[in-house]
């Protein structure tokens, strides 16, 4: 079986993903996905329709990530505390575990279309929501406030931190936690 036979969708999705993370949405040519996967640029729209979809699924895929690691943070039992951590844990984990989704997630959704746009605001919305609920158990002030500063400091991740380097991805979630614990005083 040829290389070119063995492409499935979820490769497709994933290569644009890695594309979209390191050259942007608009610095990635469909030409440029096909290459990367070995594939003629004819065959490649057997597996999508366009490169927006693309785009979108990638995008999607990173909502869902974060989503999903927030519902399970959630369920977290104890204080709210515990719940906060379990949530700053989580989206250190999906930022390091899926650093291309996150990236294409975080940088590039504004390239969508209205309709996506909008869907992945809502999504963007309700994972904050998680936060700001959490927040709000704590009895922190501005709960909104302190979610904005909080995911922007785990958002900003994906841009400095090295797994090579001195701090190992446990001790980030943990430092992470106690600066904003420092920050937040309930």
């Amino acid at each position: 079986m040829s290389t070119r036979a063995a492409r499935s969708r979820d490769d497709v999705v994933r290569t644009a993903g890695r594309l979209f993370a390191e050259r942007g949405y608009h610095g990635t040519s469909m030409r440029d996905l096909a290459a990367e996967l070995g594939l003629l640029g004819s065959s490649l729209y057997s597996h999508i329709s366009s490169k927006e979809d693309l785009l979108v699924e990638v995008v999607e895929r990173g909502a869902d990530l974060f989503q999903s690691s927030a519902d399970s943070a959630l369920a977290t039992s104890g204080p709210p505390v515990n719940r906060l951590k379990a949530l700053v844990g989580g989206h250190v984990g999906v930022v390091l575990d899926h650093l291309d989704e996150v990236r294409t997630f975080l940088n590039e959704a504004g390239a969508l279309d209205e309709v996506h746009r909008k869907r992945v605001l809502a999504a963007r919305d309700r994972y904050e929501a998680s936060f700001r609920a959490v927040l709000s158990e704590m009895n922190v002030e501005n709960p909104k406030l302190a979610a904005i500063f909080l995911l922007s400091v785990l958002n900003a991740v994906e841009r400095w931190y090295r797994p090579s380097g001195p701090l190992k991805r446990e001790q980030l979630a943990d430092e992470v936690f106690r600066f904003a614990m420092t920050g937040i005083k309930p």
